[in-house]
């Protein structure tokens, strides 16, 4: 959340600033500023609102000029949007401007501290006070450099001793104009290197258009940054590993091409990004999958005993989805944990316990902290991801990459579906290492392997799901159910219709609607019913019988030549024939679709949903 970009060179910083703005808005859209050393002073500006409402109109408005400049759009933590507690904030001399992701966990008692030292703050942000502790220690440090060179950058490293919390977090002052300081620990800082400049952001598509070569910086390190030179030394060990990256995607990746939203776009990739997933993987002649990153031998991954999948948000429902897929293929125990319980509760791990985490961005917050908690307790952690080069891919011992490309619509579509596949491919490989028949995992391979043809067909009903979104448009409740591989999908549809189109929405397991929840249909509450023709058919539809009982409006979910679906549901939405295990990604693509027509008539901007922002890096 929230989105940093920072240059350094011979070209005007401003309108790089508002471009990387721009492609980091889906990280936070509350506020935006920049600031920029304009003829050896710091000018800031920085509006409520989204980008292109409010810095963009005020940079046209009031332009500002200079080679050096920071910028960042904001996700409200400390302090409500609005213009006063926008970023860039200045410290108390107004030479230092400072922007700041992550959380200042001990900022009310360093300001109070600073205010007895006579600061005063303009904002309600903890960023505030962190931009006045670097400037406090900046006018300790002048004219006593230290063996780094710079009274900035040891600065910087003075104040973040004192700091408690999160950050990733550049810096410049009026009296280096050539010079930005960037640290980071628990949130994501990259270093982007050109020539005769260098870039410093939150996330790779904020300079993807500039350069391809990164450098990913670790938890405590600080970055000294020039046109001509990159200086990493980290707070634990006055030394910093340091390894130069190549992002793997274009700047037409990161594009919205010609759809009218990153999330539309997102939905209809997904046959390509699903045949990327299996791509290389699919083993025929040995009836299993094949990785290359699990950094475990067979012995190993045989002596597994119990899985531990943690994640959050829509990374759990794809944990539930892998839960039911290892448990059948493979015969091992899996439990489904929130990130974020795991981290915070004594759960117990057997010795030959896995954890696995599964993090779309690699720097969900939560996720890091279970992959850390696990690790410090002596387990493996594995992780599926899908950025390279992100922190939970960088700590993980070994895991898959998803290679779905950049996600940028913050209701994620084609990780989440991704995800789906790469744990379908894991749970025959670990299958085939217990006692999963050949036949049968050949069977599921080329079931997988069909995914992406079978997408494309739900892709071609888009105009039908777009008819019947709009006749439910203005519902005010939904409820979604499915039993059994679709129950996760139930609440996954849930989650999206809430995420982009405000309505509330909840998601059951069929079976436990007459435990309590029946008690809400009414006419005017849609019920959005995921009915397969598989194992549990005959349940679901007397789950389904229920409901109609109760004259509750019905969208099916069907599997293609269900006669019997018409007879009982208002709309029907047929999905292609699969094998049971697969339908989750089948299923996924239409509820996907249904919740993006309904925001759209709804009147939503679905690539930027209210209160939302894509990668949640605070606990």
């Amino acid at each position: 959340m929230c989105g940093i970009i920072g240059y350094v060179g011979k070209k005007s910083a401003s309108p790089i600033l508002l471009e990387g703005l721009r492609r980091l808005e889906y990280r936070g859209y509350d506020s935006a500023g920049v600031a920029v050393l304009d003829q050896a002073k710091l000018v800031v500006r920085k509006k409520l609102g989204k980008i292109d409402e409010g810095i963009a109109r005020l940079l046209k408005a009031e332009p500002v000029t200079g080679q050096l400049g920071i910028a960042h759009t904001r996700w409200a933590t400390h302090g409500v949007p609005s213009d006063k507690n926008s970023h860039p904030h200045f410290d108390q001399s107004q030479k230092i401007a400072v922007v700041h992701n992550g959380v200042i966990e001990n900022y009310d008692a360093l300001k109070q501290k600073l205010a007895r030292a006579g600061h005063t703050f303009k904002s309600d942000t903890d960023t505030e006070v962190l931009a006045h502790l670097i400037g406090d220690c900046y006018e300790k440090r002048r004219g006593k450099p230290g063996a780094n060179g710079d009274a900035l950058t040891q600065a910087v490293c003075d104040a973040l001793r004192e700091v408690i919390g999160t950050y990733g977090l550049a810096v410049i002052c009026a009296d280096y104009p050539n010079l930005i300081v960037g640290a980071r620990r628990g949130s994501p800082l990259i270093i982007g290197i050109g020539k005769d400049e260098h870039f410093v952001a939150s996330d790779a598509n904020a300079i993807v258009a500039h350069t391809k070569k990164v450098v990913y910086l670790n938890d405590y390190d600080v970055a000294t940054i020039t046109p001509d030179r990159f200086d990493v030394l980290n707070l634990g060990t006055d030394t910093a590993t340091v390894q130069i990256s190549q992002l793997e995607f274009s700047q037409e990746d990161a594009a919205r091409g010609k759809h009218a939203h990153f999330m539309l776009k997102e939905i209809f990739e997904q046959p390509q990004t699903v045949l990327n997933a299996l791509r290389g993987r699919l083993d025929f002649e040995g009836a299993t999958a094949k990785f290359g990153g699990l950094n475990m031998t067979s012995a190993e991954l045989r002596g597994i005993d119990r899985i531990v999948i943690a994640a959050s948000g829509t990374s759990w429902h794809a944990a539930l989805v892998g839960e039911y897929l290892i448990e059948e293929f493979a015969q091992l125990p899996v439990e489904v944990e929130f990130a974020h319980e795991f981290c915070y509760r004594n759960c117990p791990l057997e010795k030959n316990t896995v954890l696995l985490v599964l993090s779309q961005s690699g720097e969900t917050a939560d996720t890091l902290a279970a992959l850390r908690e696990a690790k410090r307790r002596g387990h493996r952690a594995l992780a599926i991801v899908n950025v390279v080069g992100s922190t939970i891919a960088r700590e993980s011992d070994g895991g898959i990459y998803m290679h779905a490309g950049p996600e940028i619509g913050v209701a994620s579509t084609k990780a989440f579906v991704s995800t789906l596949a790469v744990l379908s491919l894991l749970a025959v490989h670990l299958g085939r290492m217990r006692n999963l028949p050949a036949k049968r995992a050949l069977e599921f391979l080329r079931a997988l392997e069909a995914l992406p043809k079978q997408i494309e067909a739900i892709l071609a009903q888009n105009n039908s799901l777009k008819k019947i979104a709009k006749k439910y448009a203005q519902a005010d409740d939904f409820f979604f159910l499915g039993r059994g591989y679709t129950f996760p999908i139930a609440l996954e549809g849930a989650l999206k219709l809430k995420e982009i189109s405000y309505i509330h929405a909840e998601g059951y397991s069929a079976a436990e609607m007459k435990h309590g929840p029946i008690a809400l249909i009414d006419s005017k509450t849609p019920t959005v019913f995921l009915v397969p023709q598989d194992a549990m058919y005959d349940k679901t539809m007397a789950n389904l019988a229920m409901i109609r009982a109760r004259q509750g409006p019905i969208i099916a979910l069907a599997t293609e030549g269900d006669k019997q679906i018409k007879k009982v549901a208002n709309d029907v939405i047929y999905l292609p024939k699969t094998l049971e295990p697969l339908y989750p990604i089948l299923a996924s693509v239409p509820l996907q679709l249904f919740a993006y027509h309904i925001a759209m008539a709804r009147g939503c901007d679905v690539d930027k949903p209210r209160n939302l922002a894509k990668s949640v890096t605070v606990q």
